[in-house]
């Protein structure tokens, strides 16, 4: 199905962080020599969009979709993912990440992204109205003004790598 355009903002980042999971896959096994890279690039992009993008599904998505019963037990399994993305963010943050959980922060965010593209996403745009949805995304891009508008540029640690 076509993105709504009200949706296309958290798609958009959405892209940005699939972009950092597929080049942490590719970089797996992780060399300590660039763990701390991939730390630092794991904070900033939680820094400048994610914690951003949580809040606005947080705040205006997921009580949208709440007005759907049969929405409820998918965002409560969003929410769940969204504390322990969150966690994990935090842990980055202080540089005590090891590579092998960079790596299951990067297999946990692609799923979560999945499944709110092809879950949630699709659902939502099957049960608003045209104007719930013009509604939800004004509200969106109100929520996410503050939110970094370009993908942050890997560091030659953290560049994508070619495939195996």
């Amino acid at each position: 199905m076509l993105r709504d355009k009200n949706l296309i903002p958290l798609s958009h980042q959405h892209q940005h962080a699939l972009a950092l999971c597929v080049r942490i896959e590719r970089a797996t096994p992780i060399a300590e020599v660039d763990l701390a890279a991939w730390r630092a690039e794991i904070a900033q992009i939680f820094r400048s969009e994610i914690q951003i993008h949580f809040a606005a599904e947080e705040q205006v998505l997921f009580p949208a979709a709440r007005r759907y019963a049969e929405l409820v037990p998918l965002v409560e399994e969003l929410l769940s993912d969204h504390e322990w993305l969150r966690s994990q963010f935090a842990v980055a943050t202080t540089q005590a990440m090891t590579a092998e959980a960079v790596h299951a922060l990067a297999t946990r965010l692609s799923a979560h992204i999945r499944k709110e593209e092809r879950q949630l996403f699709e659902q939502l745009q099957e049960r608003f109205s045209a104007e719930e949805m013009a509604s939800t995304g004004h509200k969106l891009d109100e929520s996410l003004k503050n939110s970094e508008q370009a993908c942050i540029l890997p560091t030659p640690a953290t560049r994508l790598k070619s495939a195996r």
